[in-house]
């Protein structure tokens, strides 16, 4: 007997665990937008008694968001930059090369983040120490480009081994050199990989608040000073507004290396 059913159409109780866990995921989220325009400065009374524009214009003349959202970008701009390079380096090694332990080195580069940002954290204090580096920008920097060349790795390497080598020795075969093989046929099939990378390594920086607490001097990112008015809160929607710039910066960079990456199999060179 044929069935007009669509066997791989959900259920409807499958489609409601999967709203609920959307829920659960997101409406926390929804939460902090709906009191960044709460007109009562102290409680999250539910529902907000009214609904103003006033705290981002309060934020917008708070000098220490400034500051703190200056040195946010400025950190996550340089610890990308230094990503972007490294991690490009080290997966060429990686994909193209067999060498002996080269899956325990492999283990070694993504270590950084799959430990516990505190252990992270200690390690680098500990180390930069020792060496009698001072805590500031520069430290701050090195910490997070310790996590950020993991993310640009796994999207470089990925990438690499799925280009076939037999593009990399038909330009070699036509005269190019190294640099004209890599701006040619490399950096056209990396491109959206590392631009991708590059997008989530930014995110994860611009965020990062355990490594940033343990390598930072007296400076203090955006999500170091969220905590700390959470702590000792002045204008509680105030620190809503700024999770809400936070939130856009982390979102919108996710949201493109996503739409960069979804079609990375189809690569040119390929096999296809």
């Amino acid at each position: 007997m044929r069935s007009d059913a669509n066997p791989n159409r959900a259920s409807l109780p499958l489609k409601l665990a999967a709203i609920g866990g959307l829920l659960f995921l997101h409406l926390p989220i929804l939460l902090i937008f709906l009191y960044a325009f709460t007109t009562e400065e102290r409680t999250y009374a539910f529902p907000p008694p009214g609904l103003t524009t006033q705290w981002f214009a309060a934020a917008w003349n708070r000098p220490d968001i400034w500051q703190a959202l200056t040195l946010s970008v400025k950190v996550a701009s340089v610890a990308t930059l230094l990503a972007m390079i490294l991690g490009t380096l080290v997966s060429a090694a990686m994909a193209r090369a067999s060498f002996f332990g080269r899956d325990q080195i492999s283990l070694l580069i993504i270590l950084p983040i799959a430990l516990p940002g505190v252990i992270t954290g200690m390690s680098l204090r500990s180390a930069f120490g020792i060496m009698d580096i001072p805590f500031s920008t520069l430290t701050i920097i090195l910490g997070h480009a310790t996590f950020c060349i993991v993310i640009v790795y796994n999207n470089a390497v990925a990438r690499f081994r799925r280009l076939s080598g037999g593009i990399l020795e038909a330009s070699a075969d036509l005269g190019a050199n190294a640099f004209q093989t890599f701006w040619h046929i490399l950096l056209p099939n990396l491109g959206t990989a590392l631009l991708a990378g590059g997008m989530l390594a930014f995110a994860l920086s611009f965020d990062e608040v355990i490594v940033t607490t343990f390598t930072a001097g007296q400076q203090a990112t955006l999500p170091i000073w969220m905590l700390e008015e959470l702590i000792r809160p002045r204008q509680r929607p105030v620190t809503n507004v700024v999770a809400l710039i936070v939130f856009a910066a982390t979102f919108l960079p996710i949201l493109l290396a996503y739409y960069l990456t979804r079609h990375g199999s189809e690569t040119a060179g390929s096999g296809k």
